[in-house]
């Protein structure tokens, strides 16, 4: 999604809305304050042709006749849910209570003790600590369990993720007291105090030996431009020639982040947006000259995970032929949503404009009446167009030009300069049966568990990416694990999904001990999207002017 990151627009604007929000929330909290009420009152006479009076009336209805007790909240809730989704894909409503999960990825940080967990046989195993958060500073290891948060017990009682995160979660500075079990010993408790924890934009921060920097961003926050920027910072201080930016999968955010970005990429003047809807007047943002990235030859790869946020960065990128666009057609979402919090701690996310690139092109794709938007992808692959650039349908009444004259096409996402296709070589219905599963990653883990000493004495990812092999063994054993959690034995789809499944467990182990910088180094050796975009920008052909 993109959504504007200064969200104080004046409330007048989404004037219609909230009256019609607030009287229908209004007349069902006050509805049995005043003994029965026919629903034909003065109000309601002088409005009874109104959208809200009808609401108003149904609500009253309800409440006086229905056969049963109604949560007449919950159905407010729906009710709001189903209104918004008639307006588009991306406008919705969130609750009071959904609201903070839904805002800490774009805000970049949440209140707890600072640890990445996973959930390994009922067992709460830390993965990482945060790098500067309370757990780090006391000492917390990866590998350690943590089995207890206060009075809460939270090994062996089949618990959740969520009911995990509420435990170790809470507001600034209150404390909590964990048990933790280390290597097998006795339970010990710590008093962590929780403070601030980032939520990375940037995922993985690599340089290649031929000087090929690659940031992987996952999503456009209120702090990507300043964890971008030092990822950079840090690539031209190793030594980076050019570099390559990684939006797959990266379904958006904040539009003040997109601009942030690109502001980095484009020298000074250059389009890089413009924003425009019926009560929204055009406006246009350019790239302010400050960038420290504007003579570095340049690649993004997108695929059809790249959204709203993301698209805006190819999109100028493409148009102003200032890089290469790598992988395969983008999402197509070129709407932009505000929120307005409503007075019960609810939130609205209203599409209120469309955003174009600096060649005017719109690349939201349709949506409406006799459209499934929502099976767009599954679509795509039945249609060939993951797999053959032939079988992307381009919108020809869309055409566009970037600077330098070259065609493109609106109408529908980004179209990429080099189209890369899926690949499908190895893949095979054994191998989606231990993804869906979870064996690999809990084999992955257990691996890393037993070996973390051996592991760690590689020193780093890079080591470990090197001299690291996993043989017919662990395929084996992964076959046995697999099988235990209802994944029956296929030795043919063992062998033709082999390479795939060993990459897959291999970066899984690194990340069991270096976070998504392991992760990433070891799949980078067989990424083909990645590879042809470092090729490019070897060979010279960056766009870069």
């Amino acid at each position: 999604m993109s959504i504007p990151s200064n969200n104080k627009r004046p409330i007048g604007v989404f004037f219609p809305l909230i009256l019609g929000i607030g009287v229908a929330g209004g007349y069902y909290l006050g509805s049995g304050l005043g003994g029965q009420s026919s629903g034909g009152g003065q109000f309601m006479e002088l409005r009874r042709n109104t959208p809200a009076a009808k609401v108003q009336q149904v609500l009253d209805l309800i409440e006086r006749q229905y056969v049963d007790t109604v949560q007449q909240g919950k159905l407010v809730d729906g009710m709001l849910e189903d209104l918004l989704q008639q307006l588009d894909p991306h406008s919705y409503y969130i609750s009071a209570a959904d609201l903070q999960a839904a805002e800490e990825p774009l805000e970049g940080s949440f209140m707890g003790i600072g640890v990445e967990f996973s959930i390994q046989r009922d067992s709460i195993v830390v993965v990482s600590t945060i790098e500067g958060g309370p757990s780090e500073a006391l000492g917390i290891h990866p590998g350690d369990r943590l089995v207890s948060a206060d009075t809460v017990k939270l090994a062996g009682v089949g618990i959740t993720n969520e009911q995990v995160m509420k435990a170790l979660r809470g507001p600034a500075n209150t404390k909590v007291t964990v048990g933790v079990v280390r290597n097998g010993g006795k339970p010990f408790k710590v008093t962590i105090t929780r403070g601030p924890i980032p939520i990375n934009s940037v995922s993985a921060t690599l340089l290649d030996k031929d000087g090929t920097g690659y940031v992987k961003l996952a999503r456009f926050a209120r702090t990507t431009q300043e964890e971008f920027v030092k990822a950079a910072s840090q690539l031209k201080k190793q030594g980076m020639k050019r570099l390559v930016i990684d939006l797959r999968g990266n379904g958006g955010g904040y539009l003040n982040a997109a601009i942030g970005v690109c502001e980095e990429l484009l020298p000074k003047g250059a389009e890089i947006v413009y924003t425009e809807g019926r009560s929204s007047p055009r406006q246009d943002y350019k790239a302010d000259g400050d960038g420290s990235l504007v003579d570095v030859p340049l690649a993004v790869l997108i695929d059809e995970g790249s959204a709203s946020a993301s698209e805006i960065v190819a999109g100028a990128v493409q148009d102003n032929d200032r890089g290469l666009i790598v992988g395969r057609r983008s999402f197509g979402k070129g709407l932009v949503q505000e929120q307005v919090e409503l007075r019960d701690g609810s939130a609205v996310r209203l599409t209120t404009a469309r955003y174009y690139t600096p060649s005017g092109r719109c690349i939201q794709r349709p949506y409406g009446k006799g459209i499934d938007y929502k099976d767009d992808l599954e679509e795509r692959y039945v249609h060939g167009e993951l797999l053959n650039i032939d079988s992307v349908r381009l919108d020809s009444s869309e055409v566009y030009h970037t600077k330098d004259g070259r065609t493109v096409y609106g109408g529908g996402g980004i179209m990429p300069d080099i189209f890369v296709p899926a690949d499908t070589a190895d893949r095979s219905p054994y191998l989606s049966a231990l993804f869906f599963s979870g064996a690999i990653n809990q084999y992955a883990f257990d691996a890393a568990d037993r070996q973390r000493q051996r592991l760690e004495g590689y020193g780093n990812a890079e080591a470990f990416n090197r001299a690291y092999t996993v043989g017919p063994a662990q395929l084996e054993g992964l076959a046995k694990e697999a099988a235990t959690l209802g994944v029956k034995e296929d030795p043919q789809g063992l062998r033709r999904s082999a390479p795939v499944i060993a990459l897959r467990l291999k970066a899984i182990i690194a990340r069991n001990i270096w976070g998504d910088n392991g992760y990433y180094r070891v799949l980078l050796d067989d990424d083909r999207v990645y590879e042809r975009a470092r090729d490019a920008l070897a060979e010279g052909d960056s766009r870069v002017h």
